[in-house]
């Protein structure tokens, strides 16, 4: 039997909450977990649908604005009380249709009742019968990917779903589950898109450590946490360390010949990309040591173009301070940021970042998240803590943007007045969110102590504190099967996931140019159909991507090498520094840089025992690119999946379309000289430019504009297109 009835009357209801809501509310209950170690409140790996990851007996609730209850899941005859065995239900994550009169929902059917027992896949389901009087009915979402996790669905502009999924990128069977870049643990692949008139079903974006809680903002971007982790493998680091030390290798890492099924074993358990972990040595001396681990908001359309940072901002702007310079011996680099750059005066911290964001209705382009730890050690963060607002309207640079605190925040996370997830700014101004009391992250093992949705109120320095619950206590009396015994809750449920039942008017789809003027230029000069192109590059599966000039950098990131020179062409050197550190600009060291070397995310590393496999970079050998990239100048100079930087600093490759990549400018002999920090994701017929490396936010280093030159790398790779492919040769 239930602990406490999931029907309450408005007059109940009245008793327990501080004031009506505006629109009714969706939000989930939860049986609370006990860890946080890839779990279904864990900031990553929360997929997973087992008893211990996701323990079964929460709802889909409707809360009307007068506090009436509706178990919307009860009503359509999902879930049950007692024993959670083939009927138990975990739901997440509803989001609401612009009409106001259906949500999309995900759920977990079915529990395992003993060892051996599948423990089931989130799977997409939507619901109707949302006002008063009516019944709620629920159907699951036809067409999406079958035996895989499913989540986070959100509608499109065209009533397409979007969703995240644990489906491997080209759907092959023997590389799931996907491994992401830290513990080698099992990650969401990036987010989908489903067609349900067609059935049609194809990933936006490659995201190699996981993308999570897309929504589609007032602007007609998708935004979404996505993880950076790009740093080469810590668990082959401890294998190669174990080698050298004449020691059984811990993790026995090992490298595929590629993701082909049957592939051989290579001997060695190489990264290429990017930097040791460990640190190095190279022409340009001591190379530093590399690590990244941050949780931030990304923008994309909703075909998938256009993948960047929210406004393309940087760690520089959110979670300044020190950076690890690439070459210690190199005087002009620096281990800090430059703060005056910068409007933002709260940084993030590193090893988290921002999560679970919405859009305030009353500020456009404006954004509640919890900024929280991805863990602590020995303890359960569950994604919860300090909310913050972030000015992200598309009219502001990344220098331009800013983070306020909301709530009370700590350096040692000690939050006195109680941690946050899930923020929900209401249609009026006013945000609920869900609030546990607990002042620091629990111990593994142990849950919160509770987590209900609560009023936020003002409190001190123009703060606000958790008010009054909005609900009166849910609560369910279930028990379970789990690997570690019979487990058993009698007691109140979380509450989490609360959106706004709120009809609103129809977003339109952005429609963001490709190529800008500059590009355009070129193809007109050289009389090439940007139709034509774009249609070619569809039919092929490839994107075509452009950077103006590959010497020119942002003025605020000191950290990797920006006097930059084309041999025998372009370079661009850093402005005079203020008198105190004259002498040390003076040695500074210019690099030559001569070919654009791209890598693809190719998933080749695995470890016996482990089912899946991890991501490696590897220089770019997609068949389709290769074949494409055979109309390009020849680079034989260059390394591997490389090629040639223009004397005007720009470059032009075709490249495949639904895989990331990332990239690096060499010298004339290879050694790297500037990395891409980030993975991105192009979609085919994709035209997009950069205008130059870390792309500039006012000027750049030498104090200019972004770059505007026509790129002569466009040209000649126009120039070999048509010559070998829209008028091969007899």
């Amino acid at each position: 039997m239930l602990w406490a009835s999931l029907c309450t009357s408005a007059a109940q209801a009245a008793r327990a909450v501080q004031a009506n809501t505006p629109y009714p509310i969706l939000f989930v209950t939860q049986v609370p977990l006990r860890t946080d170690i890839a779990a279904r409140l864990s900031a990553f790996a929360n997929h997973l649908g087992g008893p211990a990851q996701a323990p079964r007996g929460g709802d889909l609730m409707l809360r009307y604005p007068d506090g009436a209850l509706r178990a919307l899941t009860r009503e359509a005859g999902f879930g049950n009380a007692g024993l959670q065995g083939a009927g138990a239900i975990a739901v997440r994550e509803p989001a609401v249709h612009r009409s106001g009169r259906r949500a999309l929902f995900s759920m977990l059917v079915g529990a395992p009742t003993g060892p051996g027992q599948a423990a089931g896949v989130w799977q997409l389901y939507e619901v109707s019968g949302l006002g008063r009087g009516e019944r709620a009915v629920i159907h699951k979402i036809k067409g999406q990917p079958a035996g895989y996790n499913n989540l986070s669905p959100l509608y499109g502009s065209d009533d397409q779903v979007l969703f995240t999924s644990d489906r491997p990128r080209g759907g092959e069977a023997h590389l799931y589950p996907a491994l992401d870049e830290y513990e080698a643990t099992a990650t969401t692949t990036g987010i989908w898109k489903l067609d349900p008139r067609s059935g049609a079903v194809r990933i936006l974006n490659h995201a190699v450590s996981g993308a999570f809680t897309p929504i589609l903002d007032s602007y007609g971007r998708v935004v979404f946490t996505r993880w950076d982790h790009q740093q080469q493998d810590q668990l082959a680091q401890r294998d190669r360390d174990a080698a050298n030390n004449g020691v059984a290798l811990p993790f026995k890492s090992l490298n595929y010949a590629s993701e082909q099924a049957g592939s051989k074993v290579l001997a060695g358990r190489d990264e290429p990309f990017p930097e040791s972990r460990s640190g190095s040595r190279g022409p340009y001396g001591e190379v530093s040591a590399f690590t990244t681990n941050f949780f931030t908001l990304w923008q994309m359309e909703e075909d998938g173009r256009n993948e960047e940072t929210l406004n393309h901002v940087g760690q520089h702007e959110l979670a300044f301070g020190f950076l690890t310079p690439t070459f210690k011996d190199d005087p002009a680099l620096s281990n800090r940021t430059v703060d005056r750059f910068h409007r933002n005066r709260l940084a993030l911290r590193r090893e988290g970042g921002l999560f679970h964001a919405r859009e305030e209705p009353r500020r456009p382009g404006s954004f509640v998240a919890t900024a929280a730890r991805e863990s602590a050690a020995g303890a359960a963060t569950f994604t919860t803590g300090q909310l913050v607002r972030l000015s992200g309207a598309p009219t502001l640079n990344g220098e331009r943007m800013t983070i306020e605190a909301l709530t009370a925040g700590d350096p040692a996370d000690a939050l006195s007045g109680g941690r946050f997830r899930n923020p929900l700014p209401l249609a009026d101004g006013r945000l609920i969110a869900s609030h546990t009391s607990a002042v620091r992250p629990p111990e593994e093992g142990s849950a919160l102590p509770d987590l209900r949705l609560r009023w936020l109120v003002a409190a001190s320095g123009g703060l606000l504190q958790a008010g009054a619950p909005l609900n009166a206590a849910l609560g369910a009396r279930v028990r379970w099967w789990s690997a570690a015994g019979p487990q058993s809750h009698d007691g109140p449920l979380w509450e989490l996931d609360a959106v706004e039942l709120r009809p609103g008017a129809p977003i339109k789809a952005r429609h963001v140019a490709g190529f800008e003027a500059p590009e355009r230029a070129v193809l007109r000069e050289e009389r090439v159909s940007e139709t034509a192109l774009r249609d070619w590059l569809v039919q092929r599966d490839l994107a075509l991507i452009v950077t103006r000039d590959q010497t020119s950098r942002d003025r605020a990131d000191l950290q990797q090498p920006f006097n930059l020179r084309v041999p025998g062409g372009r370079t661009t050197l850093a402005k005079a520094r203020p008198a105190a550190k004259a002498k040390a600009t003076a040695k500074a060291t210019v690099y030559d840089i001569a070919h654009f070397q791209l890598f693809q995310a190719d998933a080749v590393r695995a470890y016996p025992g482990r089912p899946g496999r991890r991501v490696l970079a590897q220089p770019l050998h997609d068949g389709a690119a290769v074949a494409a990239n055979g109309v390009d100048p020849a680079n034989r100079s260059g390394p591997a999946g490389s090629v040639k930087i223009a004397r005007d600093g720009s470059t032009a490759a075709f490249v495949p379309a639904r895989r990331a990549l990332t990239w690096q400018t060499v010298d004339p002999a290879g050694t790297p000289i500037v990395r891409e920090r980030n993975w991105i994701t192009f979609q085919a017929g994709e035209m997009r430019t950069c205008a130059s490396c870390h792309g500039t936010n006012t000027v750049n280093q030498a104090g200019l504009a972004a770059p505007m030159n026509k790129p002569e790398a466009l040209r000649q790779l126009l120039r070999h297109w048509k010559a070998r492919v829209a008028n091969p040769p007899e």
